[in-house]
């Protein structure tokens, strides 16, 4: 119980990851601000080195992790251009990436009520992620 509950919490840290830094990729580039633009870069690089640590803590248990949810990735991909057609600008991209950043903590949340037998170095994990990604969303506030 504890091995499966460490690995699918494992697998959604992984997924979560992703999720993050392919949110990051989406809209690094549209970023009008040089400050904003440097405090994603700098989450980028951060999720990248827990991707990192996710990867070994899955290559134990021999798992290749968990690709984002194709379905959430293309809601996201979508309401994300939507939005900024209609309103490209600094501060709709800081609500985008704090909403983003609230469902992943939101999630992840869930995540570790529901698999509550994974060992402590996965739940560590996924706390890195939920700080990671609550970090980001109070760095992004002035942009809102």
């Amino acid at each position: 119980m504890i091995e499966q509950d460490t690995i699918r919490l494992l697998r959604e840290c992984d997924a979560g990851v992703k999720m993050g830094v392919s949110s990051i990729e989406e809209v690094v580039d549209k970023i009008q601000s040089e400050e904003f633009r440097q405090i994603l870069v700098e989450s980028r690089h951060r999720h990248d080195i827990l991707d990192q640590e996710i990867q070994q803590a899955l290559d134990k248990y021999h798992d290749d992790g968990k690709a984002p949810n194709p379905m959430a990735k293309g809601m996201s991909w979508m309401k994300t251009n939507a939005m900024l057609m209609m309103k490209p600008s600094d501060e709709t991209i800081a609500d985008l990436m704090t909403d983003g950043c609230n469902m992943g903590v939101k999630s992840l949340h869930k995540y570790l009520n529901q698999y509550k037998a994974a060992d402590d170095s996965s739940k560590d994990l996924a706390k890195k992620l939920v700080n990671l990604e609550q970090e980001l969303a109070v760095d992004i506030r002035s942009y809102l």
